[in-house]
């Protein structure tokens, strides 16, 4: 049973300026993640985008005319041609009933299938990252106190002190589009004899784990075979855990992976002799595990934001390079500058790959906001609010809020999973004060319960698979 959360008598646009954001985008110290506020000439920030491009409208129950004619132009030609669109998806099934692996359906699945194929034809004009967050009783997809397996504990609210668990319940709503419901067998059929990998930081091992935990609806599979030594993602000789993880459903021959790298770059140490040397932070080229396993990826989903600071560079002893010497450009060395030019080299580089593997399908990941109020993770700033911001709000932008990572896909031939904007109004999501691995009085405002937000950004990534 779905509930619509919009509780707002007449709808109002709320413009989120920078004052308002200065919380939200404050640069962090060298532990904490981050989004860097400062922007040169060369590029604008993620505040400016917003302030430039965000409009949450606070939806009416019972829509008006003014609300009910925003529509996508992507949506009402895809409507115009919908008669095109069915005629060639009814030739498209009776290819796929035609393959060994259907050949064996009931005419009840054969139609099921026909439908969700149609489904999925028609959605390619929805914008997922416009919408709404609405209550829905079937939620979550998974335990959180059930998915050991896969969920570390610090992710796992279930596991902490947290008594309200109301934002379990959300499910995100497109506008004007139906997405698709998740299904682990599902997802498992569609990405048969396929491998799917995410490439980031800690906000894309939660993306990792969520789907792990929805894939298998949270409960123990024995039988999924931890495949990380073909990728090499063993644990380094004195490390806590190696790099990323690899795991493969043997029924469907499905893997999916998660590799560690937080900036998108490629890491090569100035002096291997010394335990305490610099890394050459190469700006210009993709990580080598990127480059090296990339031949035997199918769906590739790429971000990075948080570590983008001094304070986190000066820490891991990162010293910027560009075209394999040390960076002289000032304004590339600006950080936001840095995290700019980076976003977009790797999306053109995986993009110059497509040709070569025309199998795969690419995306980036726009960033995950963050919610510290009245301070910073070092400084105070906590999340405790139970009440979402979301109730009663309707995402309508047609940009991403993410400016670096919405420019840097334009033309290309990687895609955008838009998340930013539908994430900005669910701070009451975060870990808050519940944190497990936490100093006494820092509050995690940056990584967020599973189940939670990132199952949202898994379902919309199914939803273009």
């Amino acid at each position: 049973m779905n509930k619509d959360i919009s509780t707002s008598a007449e709808n109002k646009t709320v413009n989120y300026q920078e004052g308002q954001l200065s919380n939200i985008l404050a640069p962090a110290g060298p532990v904490a993640e981050t989004i860097p506020d400062k922007r040169k000439e060369t590029t604008e920030s993620l505040a400016e985008g917003q302030a430039k491009d965000k409009h949450v409208v606070e939806a009416e129950k019972n829509s008006s005319a003014e609300n009910s004619t925003i529509l996508t132009k992507t949506e009402e030609n895809g409507k115009k041609n919908l008669g095109e669109k069915n005629s060639k998806l009814e030739k498209e099934s009776v290819d796929r009933r035609s393959s060994a692996d259907s050949a064996n359906l009931s005419s009840s699945e054969r139609i099921k299938a026909d439908e969700n194929s149609t489904m999925l034809e028609q959605n390619q004009a929805c914008n997922y990252a416009k919408g709404k967050w609405v209550v829905d009783d079937s939620r979550p997809l998974y335990s959180g106190a059930h998915c050991k397996q896969w969920l570390s504990q610090m992710w796992a609210c279930r596991l902490m002190q947290r008594t309200d668990f109301a934002y379990e319940r959300l499910r995100w709503q497109p506008k004007d589009c139906q997405m698709e419901e998740f299904e682990g067998s599902r997802f498992l059929t569609r990405m048969q004899d396929r491998t799917l990998a995410f490439i980031g930081d800690s906000l894309g091992r939660q993306q990792f784990q969520s789907l792990m935990c929805m894939v298998t609806g949270g409960k123990e599979r024995p039988d999924v075979e931890d495949v990380g030594k073909e990728y090499g993602l063993v644990k380094p000789r004195g490390a806590i855990r190696p790099n990323g993880w690899a795991y493969r459903f043997p029924s469907t021959n499905t893997t999916i992976l998660y590799y560690w790298s937080a900036c998108l770059c490629d890491l090569d140490p100035l002096n291997i002799t010394n335990p305490a040397t610099e890394y050459a932070m190469h700006l210009d080229r993709a990580p080598a595990f990127l480059r090296q396993y990339l031949h035997k990826f199918d769906v590739l989903v790429l971000n990075t934001g948080h570590h983008w600071n001094r304070g986190k560079l000066k820490a891991n002893r990162w010293v910027m390079h560009v075209g394999g010497m040390p960076n002289t450009n000032r304004k590339i060395a600006d950080i936001a500058g840095a995290k700019n030019f980076t976003i977009h080299s790797i999306v053109s580089w995986v993009n110059s790959q497509l040709p070569e593997h025309p199998r795969l399908k690419a995306f980036y990941r726009s960033i995950s906001p963050r919610h510290f109020v009245n301070g910073d993770w070092n400084t105070g700033g906590s999340c405790d609010n139970t009440t979402p911001m979301s109730i009663g709000k309707e995402v309508l932008q047609d940009e991403s809020s993410d400016y670096s990572a919405g420019s840097a896909v334009k033309g290309t031939g990687v895609k955008l999973l838009d998340i930013t904007a539908l994430s900005q109004v669910r701070d009451e999501g975060h870990i808050s004060q519940y944190s497990i691995t936490a100093s006494r009085g820092v509050q995690d405002c940056l990584h967020w319960c599973l189940p939670g937000v990132p199952d949202t950004w898994n379902e919309i990534l199914f939803a273009q698979l």
